[in-house]
């Protein structure tokens, strides 16, 4: 098999686990995004939706509960697509565990690929009649489990961990830098990974130098490029979904104004789903229009006084500045999709038929 063909078929598997995943992310996220909307007034520096009543905290749980689902359904149904319902189990688990290792989205698609690999050669495995009903429910969760789980501790949780630590002090050692480098690169970090490591060391430093600034009562210019970061993948994406439309699928347009919506509203998270559809290209979409879009930001001194982004938090920001970068990132993110992302067809997931044998229980 070819490499374009290879590539062909992981991009189905990617796809599937992006078209269960797309639900998750829109009902969390735009429930999470009217909490911060009804609490933008508390969202100072502490960087999260702080509840001052019984809806918004209502809110704020189950659409955070939601965007928590992301990438653990991300990982089940990328293995599911690879070998079936032996596949879920394992990856939720590794999903869940690329999440506390802080891989975020990244970590969860390399955890759905290594389970469905891994339970699809199991599947293969020849056992004798009255365990053959054990192997999709216990055996193969279990080993797979086992196995892509030591991988994501042992090998992944290491990794990230180190990365997180010197790229926090690199990233401060620069604060003195050219204010148009460093607003590119804390841009580039926020949109790598979309929540991931390198944009959660980006992200938290911006809170903390917030907290510094707002306190002495200054205008925060560090946090200003992070701020229009957060916000243009998911707004980009979105728009970029209605209008090039035969770049996306079915699913993926429908899913435009849900991901506008979360970019409206500072959560990055709305543009996983498309990113995950298909990293080669849209990774460095992100990355190269937030970094203009944060070196713009840094050259013109964008200020954001709240530990956020998105247009929710434009009264605490130079408004003008802040709005003429965003315009400048968006026009080179839509650029870029139109001159580098593939045209796709609405291709459906895999129609696959379990054949796995079910436990019959007599009564």
């Amino acid at each position: 098999m070819g490499k374009s063909a290879t590539w062909g078929r992981l991009q189905q598997h990617l796809m599937n686990g992006v078209s269960y995943m797309i639900p998750v992310v829109v009902t969390g996220g735009i429930l999470y995004a009217v909490a911060t909307m009804l609490s933008m007034g508390t969202v100072t520096t502490e960087g999260s939706v702080q509840a001052s009543n019984i809806v918004i905290d209502v809110f704020s749980q189950i659409g955070g509960v939601g965007l928590g689902l992301m990438v653990p359904v991300l990982s089940a149904y990328i293995a599911a697509s690879f070998a079936d319902r032996p596949g879920i189990a394992p990856g939720l688990i590794c999903g869940q565990l690329a999440v506390n290792v802080g891989s975020g989205f990244i970590g969860g698609i390399v955890a759905g690929v290594l389970c469905g690999l891994i339970a699809r050669e199991l599947k293969k495995v020849k056992l004798p009649k009255s365990m053959q009903s054990l192997m999709s429910i216990m055996i193969i969760p279990i080993a797979t489990s086992l196995i892509v789980g030591t991988i994501i501790i042992c090998v992944v949780g290491a990794p990230c961990a180190w990365l997180l630590e010197t790229v926090t002090e690199w990233l401060t050692g620069m604060n003195g830098a050219g204010a148009a480098v460093v607003g590119a690169i804390c841009g580039a970090m926020i949109a790598f990974d979309l929540g991931g490591p390198v944009n959660k060391v980006a992200y938290s430093t911006g809170v903390a130098v917030v907290g510094t600034e707002v306190l002495a009562g200054n205008n925060c210019t560090f946090f200003g490029p992070i701020a229009l970061a957060i916000c243009l993948p998911p707004i980009g994406i979105g728009i970029a979904s209605m209008l090039f439309k035969d770049r996306f699928t079915q699913d993926e347009r429908d899913a435009g104004i849900g991901s506008v919506i979360m970019g409206v509203c500072g959560i990055t998270e709305g543009a996983i789903s498309y990113t995950a559809s298909d990293p080669a290209h849209l990774i460095p979409i992100n990355v190269v229009s937030s970094a203009i879009a944060g070196g713009v930001a840094g050259a013109l001194g964008v200020w954001c006084n709240a530990g956020w982004g998105g247009m929710v938090v434009l009264p605490v920001t130079s408004i003008v500045s802040y709005l003429a970068s965003f315009g400048v990132g968006m026009a080179v993110y839509l650029g870029l999709v139109y001159l580098f992302k593939p045209k796709c067809g609405d291709a459906k997931p895999d129609e696959t038929v379990d054949e796995d044998i079910d436990i019959q229980i007599e009564l």
